[in-house]
């Protein structure tokens, strides 16, 4: 009788979880949709307060006249009253169309495409390996916590943490003189063969990689560490170690598959946070990629590359946010069950 009610009630519940999923999920997509509006509408007014005139920077050291320049700012579309000038950017957006670049002369929409390789080359492995580090570091370190290990790789995450990556690159081209390539993603006189172009462009990935994954692990193991450490006196532990179990095997089976939560959800956040801050790194070493493009946009002002790959990388902040919650919400029964 017990069993048939609690069946019941369990049938009863499940449409009232699927309407709950279905707002949750519809209110993180509004929310994300409209901050991405937002975005949208504080990048076009932002990168107008640029010091700078583009059509100045576009003619220096040429001679040109008051004429020239006039139809050179027509042809930009920068006479424009600044509503106006909203009003084409946003409707191109709609259709698809970044915009022209005034520096490249170029679509943005395939300027982006093509330094988008390159960045997620850099970001993706430098993320893999963050994550595979901080999990090891990390778990190790709040098993053996107040030991020397722990306080040792606690400090090293926390100085490189706190530490510029620009710094940190210039300090690793120093050091590495000669080593490494010192910027680019390709050598000249590389062979054409694939195995030859594939080391070359691994031996150039080396220091940028190194730079962002020096920053980006230690906020990785701290989350880690600080879970395990909520687990370990949690009582399903110690029922673990009453059946017998070694303490490796408490630590891989129980308590860090229940540690790990926040760090996945973290993983997909932070994902994004480092598309967006690649700029320095990839200036640092010639990279490539959208850090590079934005970095060279920021000197003309190329306007439409300027909100182009402002776009693309605050989306993919967005994005990445939404992944984030929405996998919590999957992982975390108790999340689930609201």
């Amino acid at each position: 009788m017990t069993n048939a009610v609690s069946t019941a009630a369990a049938e009863l519940d499940e449409p009232r979880r699927g309407t709950g999923t279905a707002r949750f999920l519809l209110g993180k997509l509004g929310g994300a949709v409209a901050s991405l509006l937002l975005v949208v509408a504080l990048g076009f007014l932002l990168f107008r307060m640029i010091p700078g005139d583009p059509v100045t920077t576009l003619t220096r050291d040429r001679p040109t006249s008051p004429d020239q320049l006039a139809l050179l700012r027509e042809r930009l579309g920068v006479d424009k009253p600044l509503y106006q000038q909203f009003l084409d950017y946003a409707g191109g957006l709609f259709r698809g169309d970044l915009g022209t670049s005034y520096g490249y002369n170029r679509p943005v929409a395939t300027l982006i495409g093509e330094r988008l390789g390159p960045t997620l080359l850099l970001v993706g492995t430098a993320t893999v390996l963050a994550v595979a580090l901080g999990l090891w570091l990390g778990v190790r370190a709040a098993w053996r916590r107040g030991s020397l290990f722990d306080r040792t790789q606690t400090g090293i995450a926390l100085t490189l943490w706190s530490m510029p990556q620009f710094w940190l690159g210039l300090l690793l081209l120093i050091a590495t003189q000669g080593v490494f390539p010192s910027g680019g993603m390709r050598s000249p006189d590389t062979p054409p063969e694939f195995f030859p172009q594939l080391l070359d462009v691994a031996h150039h990935l080396v220091l940028p990689c190194v730079t962002l994954l020096a920053v980006i692990y230690a906020q990785y193991m701290l989350v880690m560490r600080s879970s395990l450490l909520g687990e370990m006196n949690a009582e399903y532990l110690t029922t673990a170690r009453a059946k017998g179990l070694r303490e490796d095997l408490v630590r891989r089976r129980h308590a860090v598959p229940n540690a790990l939560l926040p760090t996945v959800t973290l993983v997909f956040l932070q994902f994004g946070l480092v598309v967006s801050g690649t700029v320095t790194v990839e200036t640092v070493f010639s990279w490539p990629g959208l850090g590079l493009l934005t970095y060279e946009a920021l000197r003309v002002p190329d306007l439409p590359l300027l909100q182009g790959v402002f776009v693309v990388m605050a989306g993919s902040v967005i994005v990445m946010n939404l992944i984030a919650e929405v996998l919590y919400r999957v992982l975390d029964p108790r999340v689930r069950a609201r």
